[in-house]
């Protein structure tokens, strides 16, 4: 992680976040770390994850009920689409969105323009 020190818990939580596919809570990460038998405190979990975030090692995104969620992505700019039931991601690219993206700004008088989405939707696992 760049600018921070190297510790146990945060190399705990990179080595978990490596290994994960899905956007998951620092709750979650947090069970999943004692799960393993690895202690680290909640607030330690918080804090490397918001920090990491920070530094672009990883994405973050808000759910509809305000819970942010984790993920370590692509460094490439992209969109996902994620289940409301289990979690599962996809990343999404397209240079339609993109376009669409830039001429809303031109149509605005808009310059230097940046943004995210974030789908949300139940998966076809979960529907079954």
């Amino acid at each position: 992680m760049i600018g921070q020190r190297t510790t146990r818990q945060r190399t705990a939580i990179a080595a978990l976040l490596d290994e994960i596919d899905e956007f998951r809570s620092a709750q979650q990460l947090h069970a999943l770390l004692a799960d393993r038998g690895t202690h680290v405190g909640l607030a330690t979990v918080y804090r490397t994850l918001g920090a990491m975030a920070d530094a672009d090692e990883l994405d973050a995104l808000r759910t509809d009920s305000g819970q942010w969620l984790y993920r370590r992505c692509e460094r490439q700019h992209h969109h996902h689409l994620v289940c409301r039931r289990c979690g599962a991601t996809v990343e999404v690219t397209g240079p339609a969105l993109e376009s669409l993206v830039r001429t809303i700004a031109t149509d605005h008088g808009y310059t230097d323009v940046t943004h995210t989405l974030e789908l949300f939707g139940t998966c076809s696992r979960c529907t079954q």
